[in-house]
């Protein structure tokens, strides 16, 4: 498991240059490690346990995951530095993250009680890639395969294979094409935006 979750941020990242590497200086595999054991208390009950051990990965790589997320395999956080996975998150397989994205609800912080226990936060497809400093916001679905580019603010389920830029965002997919080979995560040239 661990060897395939290397392999795949291998093939995705041009600046890594072995797995040995990837293990001892990314902070995303750090925080994903540290997320593995945190869920496991979570699931477990043990909601204190699981929310310092999420602290100590938070100030150790500058991300936060919340301990009750849900996320697949060979999951990638690029950089890493301020990103931040609220609690009712699913993220699918194979999903690409760049620093400064947040995953996050949009309720209000009144009447929090009510809202405990529901869905708050986006799904992520398997193979979805957001660029960096994303805001993907509310219980929304981002379809596989979608892109989201750098800065966008994503309110609405996309569908697969979109492209999504632009606050608030707007799908710039042509005819629904698969768009992966044509997305820059870091953002898009502006002859590119209808």
């Amino acid at each position: 498991m661990i060897n395939e979750l290397l392999e795949s941020i291998r093939k995705r990242d041009p600046a890594a240059k072995s797995k040995l590497s990837i293990l001892l200086t990314y902070p995303g595999v750090k925080a994903l490690f540290f997320h593995r054991i945190a869920n496991f208390f979570s699931k477990a009950k043990f909601d204190l346990i699981a929310r310092m051990i999420s602290q100590f990965s938070r100030f150790l790589t500058g991300i936060e995951i919340h301990p009750s997320a849900n996320i697949g395999k060979n999951f990638f956080i690029d950089h890493g530095m301020g990103v931040v996975i609220g609690e009712t998150s699913e993220i699918g397989n194979d999903v690409t993250i760049y620093h400064s994205v947040t995953l996050g609800g949009i309720s209000p912080s009144i009447k929090s009680h009510d809202q405990r226990f529901i869905k708050r936060h986006p799904t992520l497809r398997d193979n979805v890639v957001i660029g960096s400093g994303a805001q993907i916001l509310g219980p929304i679905t981002i379809g596989e395969n979608a892109n989201v580019g750098a800065n966008s603010v994503v309110i609405k389920d996309v569908p697969a294979d979109a492209i999504m830029v632009g606050v608030p965002a707007k799908n710039i997919a042509k005819n629904n094409e698969k768009n992966k080979d044509k997305f820059n995560p870091y953002g898009v040239k502006t002859d590119d935006v209808s």
